[in-house]
């Protein structure tokens, strides 16, 4: 993996804070040092002050790059992925997405955004239970301006890959934990976003069925997607090219820039 070329600057965050709203005692901003800079300052405003969540956050992730974020609980990884899929505006700084600026965008446009490039994938599934799993997967297609014959058609070939067609009339209950994140992963590249976003996506499942989704996994991004996934398994960690770690909102570590991760704490 050490050979293989990656193209920069298909993801840049320069998010400076996400405040969110809690007791605590209020902080300074932090200014803005690197190209994927994401100082999201969660803040939870109270009549104690304001708590930043995230400080100091400066990432580049590069297209085809497979990039593991891992941290203990309260951390801010679950923070810093709703940032990066744009389920999040409670930040400040900068987020470069594939030369776009996040950061000067309403919700709309994020919205438009985030549904044209990223998929996510989730622990806990989020198939709908009343649809079928056809229907699941052509859920994100419909709301787009998609012809009805083309949709089918993606639907059929995204089975076919998958090797879920004979799956596609049965709801997610008649479905195993493997089988049903299967499907949710088949759900996340059917409309071939630049970038996935994976939260725990072997939370639930036993160690065969991990391994077939890590695999999974390997497989798309080795034909070019970028990927960003959340764990706490070093076995899940072993399949991408980097780890970030994150310990009380802060980057700790990062195997691509590891001198200027311990710097940031420091500082």
């Amino acid at each position: 993996m050490g050979s293989r070329q990656i193209a920069r600057n298909a993801v840049t965050f320069r998010i400076v804070q996400r405040a969110s709203r809690l007791k605590g005692t209020a902080t300074t901003p932090l200014p803005s040092t690197g190209v994927f800079s994401w100082r999201t300052r969660p803040r939870v405003k109270s009549p104690a002050g304001t708590i930043w969540l995230l400080r100091r956050i400066n990432v580049d992730v590069g297209q085809g790059e497979f990039v593991t974020i891992m941290g203990p609980s309260g951390a801010g990884k679950t923070t810093l992925m709703s940032i990066l899929g744009m389920l999040d505006d409670q930040w400040t700084g900068e987020y470069y997405f594939a030369g776009e600026a996040v950061h000067k965008m309403n919700r709309k446009q994020r919205s438009e955004l985030n549904k044209k490039n990223i998929g996510f994938v989730f622990q806990s599934y989020h198939l709908l239970d009343n649809l079928t799993v056809a229907e699941n997967l052509d859920l994100p297609l419909s709301y787009k301006d998609i012809k009805k014959s083309e949709r089918t058609s993606m639907v059929c070939d995204t089975l076919d890959r998958f090797n879920i067609v004979g799956k596609k009339d049965l709801y997610p209950n008649q479905l195993s934990g493997g089988q049903q994140q299967l499907v949710g992963v088949a759900r996340a590249v059917i409309n071939k976003p630049k970038l996935i976003l994976a939260d725990e996506p072997t939370g639930n499942l036993h160690s065969d069925q991990a391994k077939e989704i890590m695999e999974l996994f390997r497989q798309l991004n080795e034909a070019g997607t970028t990927i960003i996934q959340v764990t706490h398994s070093e076995t899940n960690a072993a399949y991408g090219h980097r780890t970030i770690k994150l310990l009380d909102g802060w980057i700790v570590g990062d195997t691509a820039r590891p001198v200027e991760a311990g710097h940031a704490l420091a500082t």
